[in-house]
């Protein structure tokens, strides 16, 4: 069964983390937590099958770029300016104490310096899945909790790519004092800018030439492929050409393919099979834990939870406080941030293969961060019980919100949300830019509404952008688009055009992300408006009902009906057709018909 080891691991490991996660998540914790106890099934700790380690690290690879690619492709920054003043200072002073905390720790337990900063490192750095699923689930993502713990990720995460770039030019070869050390940073600054210069320049203009020209030929497999290409073709190039990490290639060309028209379409149709691999990613790191290291060094992992879910917190909170911000929005980014995952271990990787880290290390991470994201989103519901306690302390409270009083009459914060209306009523979103929707949309800013619309055709997404329109290229049934489009700070959302084989999908992700939004739907027959309903739509129109009232309309006329008549006549056909308990009793009443005949 040799032969069989990558699909024995591929089969083994996502089966395994499938029903963990499951369990995890039916259990209220994050999934994450399941896919790495998967990987500690699966591993040569625990008896049973167990994966192919070195495959499962190389598959695990590919996940890393295609994370890091998806990290650059949503790279924005203008997101990062508006939150300048608390995202730039909150982070870069987290990661000093949480680095100086987790070396300290190291320090008590024999490591030497170079594996107390390395491990230090590790420690500081936030998990982004985790946080985002955090938010999402307490619906913080969009208010201003949620821009900065983003923007402060996103100051982690560019510090990370720079430590990735940096650690083997510092640690990757044999010690010849200063002046080698700083011989290493030149060579590896000078490669660093190199490669960031030929790719924003080249890449920034022969990218979205190719992908324009890829996308002309409306082939979604080929368009997947190019992305996959680019991803993992960069990534390798990066590494082989100019000696920097595989993550950091990908980074910079997920920031290329950001910049273009592409983004939102290579996010939602491109990278779904980043998710498998990812979850690979998380396995493989399981793998690594040995069980028995938690028995065996109980203190170290205490230690190195005490920086992970007390010390960053405690900082973070801290930080942004003094910042001037709100006493509830300080704790829960800083309760957001008080865990580790997906670049810390990145982190202790490479600081094993330099020879930096030991095996106690790497199950010393792995062990706390299996810890600190289970219980991350429990900590997070402790927020306004505890801004709940702090408002009953008058002294407190009333310096506290003092110092936010100041913030909020600086002019940094001043919110930034381009020319759209703040009230939900007056966004809309406008799926398909067909006649039907160019009549909508036209209507929609004829009364003040502020319309956003979501097309696949890219000539139009320009001409619109340059009417002044707000335009998404991207396919409206994955959820990127939809969110790209900020459908959960929208009041309407609006699919105008007929046959559309995934309006159904369109509306229940449209629900999932905002439960309140008005759903108006389009559709070509009768019989497609049951589950369009069903879905969560809340007026559907058909196409071949409008005809029938158009022909009821007619006749009624030619037959001399009075106006009375004619709309008394009209409401029931209506009625028949398109209301909901009608239709729905319609379509069950006869099952056994075929489509034709249930719409006569």
């Amino acid at each position: 069964m040799h032969h069989l080891d990558l699909i024995l691991t591929l089969t083994g490991g996502l089966a395994t983390a499938l029903v963990l996660g499951y369990l995890t998540h039916r259990l209220g914790l994050s999934p994450l937590v399941g896919y790495l106890v998967g990987g500690i099934v699966v591993g040569p700790h625990t008896p049973g099958f167990v994966a192919n380690q070195a495959l499962a690290e190389q598959l695990a690879e590919v996940g890393v770029i295609l994370l890091m690619f998806g990290v650059g492709l949503q790279f924005h920054l203008t997101e990062l300016l508006a939150v300048r003043r608390v995202a730039l200072p909150g982070a870069m002073g987290q990661l000093l104490v949480a680095t100086g905390l987790g070396t300290v720790v190291a320090r008590v337990f024999g490591w030497d310096w170079g594996a107390g900063i390395v491990f230090g490192l590790a420690l500081s750095v936030a998990s982004t899945v985790v946080l985002l699923r955090v938010l999402a689930d307490h619906r913080a993502l969009h208010t201003p909790t949620g821009h900065i713990a983003v923007g402060w990720l996103v100051v982690e995460d560019l510090c990370t790519v720079l430590v990735l770039v940096l650690l083997p030019a510092v640690f990757g070869g044999p010690s010849a004092g200063l002046g080698h050390m700083l011989l290493a940073l030149g060579t590896a600054a000078l490669k660093l800018t190199v490669l960031v210069g030929f790719t924003l320049a080249v890449g920034g203009r022969l990218i979205p030439w190719l992908l324009e020209r890829v996308a002309a030929t409306r082939s979604r497999e080929l368009f997947t492929l190019t992305i996959l290409v680019l991803a993992l073709g960069i990534a390798v190039g990066s590494a082989m050409l100019f000696g920097v990490s595989m993550a950091l290639g990908a980074f910079l060309a997920g920031m290329v393919v950001g910049r273009s028209d592409f983004s939102l379409r290579a996010a939602s149709e491109a990278l779904p099979m980043r998710d498998a691999f990812a979850v690979l990613f998380f396995v493989s790191v399981g793998m690594l834990l040995n069980p028995r290291h938690v028995l065996e060094a109980p203190g170290l992992v205490a230690a190195t939870l005490g920086v992970v879910m007390l010390g960053k917190p405690l900082a973070a909170l801290g930080i942004v406080l003094l910042l001037g911000y709100a006493p509830q929005v300080a704790l829960a980014v800083a309760l957001a941030l008080a865990q580790i995952g997906e670049f810390s271990f990145i982190l202790v990787t490479l600081g094993k293969d330099l020879g930096l880290l030991t095996d106690e290390a790497t199950n010393t991470v792995v062990a706390a961060a299996i810890v600190s994201i289970t219980l991350n989103p429990l900590l997070y519901r402790l927020v306004e019980p505890a801004t709940a306690w702090a408002a009953r302390q008058p002294r407190l409270w009333g310096w506290l919100m003092a110092r936010a009083q100041q913030h909020l009459s600086s002019p940094d914060a001043v919110a930034t949300d381009g020319a759209l209306p703040l009230d939900p009523y007056y966004r809309a979103i406008v799926v398909g830019y067909g006649p039907v929707g160019q009549t909508v949309t036209r209507l929609l800013r004829d009364n003040g509404m502020a319309p956003t619309v979501i097309e696949l055709n890219r000539d139009t997404v320009h001409r619109l952008r340059e009417a002044g329109v707000s335009a998404i290229y991207g396919d409206a049934s994955h959820r990127e688009a939809l969110q790209g489009a900020g459908v959960e700070r929208a009041g309407s959302l609006i699919l105008s055009a007929a046959g559309m084989p995934a309006s159904a999908e369109v509306i229940r992700l449209a629900r999932e992300l905002n439960p309140t939004i008005r759903i108006l739907a389009r559709s070509a027959y009768v019989r497609e408006i049951p589950p369009l309903y069903q879905a969560g739509a809340e007026r559907v129109f058909s196409g071949e009902g409008e005809v029938a009232l158009a022909f009821t309309e007619a006749i009624m006329r030619a037959l001399g009906a009075t106006p009375d008549q004619i709309d008394q006549e009209r409401d029931r056909v209506h009625r028949d057709l398109f209301d909901k308990p009608s239709v729905t009793a319609r379509q069950e009443a006869l099952p056994g018909q075929p489509p034709h005949a249930r719409e006569t």
